[in-house]
């Protein structure tokens, strides 16, 4: 028995699935690529709070008040720029799932055309590298969100 050809219809509903994760990417990428300025802009802020700092100061010694200050900018400074490379790998993530994605629908839509039946493990293949990307995204974006709250407890704390 001959399996019946898979309508245009069908071929287009399977390159959705793909499309939707690459929907849902986006907007994880939006939301990333904000708190990536976010931070950038609060490390920004705080080395030129320090730069002021040191500048006032020039050449006197710092009072208790002045020393904690700049320990705890420089303090936060360190911990902000982790939490850079911790955004940076989370939006590093979800690109290169949404890469995987379009891939995937690209293979979906030439298995149809050029009828390769080999491409259908290579299509799960991809699909799912797609998928373990977002949550190794997803990952980076949690710890980061952890590392926040330990920055603004530390904020909190000394000051």
């Amino acid at each position: 028995m001959i399996p019946d050809k898979i309508s245009i219809v069908e071929v287009i509903q399977l390159m959705l699935a793909p499309g939707i994760m690459i929907s849902a990417c986006g907007l994880l990428l939006l939301a990333m690529n904000n708190k990536y300025s976010i931070v950038v802009n609060r490390i920004r802020l705080l080395n030129e709070e320090k730069r002021r700092f040191i500048s006032k100061v020039s050449g006197k010694e710092f009072n208790y008040e002045e020393t904690v200050r700049i320990e705890s900018i420089s303090l936060q400074i360190k911990k902000l720029a982790f939490r850079a490379k911790l955004v940076r790998n989370a939006v590093l993530s979800y690109t290169f799932g949404v890469a995987l994605f379009v891939i995937t629908s690209l293979l979906i839509g030439f298995k149809f055309i050029f009828d390769v039946e080999k491409l259908g493990s290579s299509i799960t293949t991809i699909f799912l590298t797609g998928m373990i990307s977002v949550l190794t995204g997803v990952i980076f974006a949690a710890y980061e969100a952890i590392k926040g709250y330990e920055i603004i407890q530390l904020e909190v704390k000394l000051d």
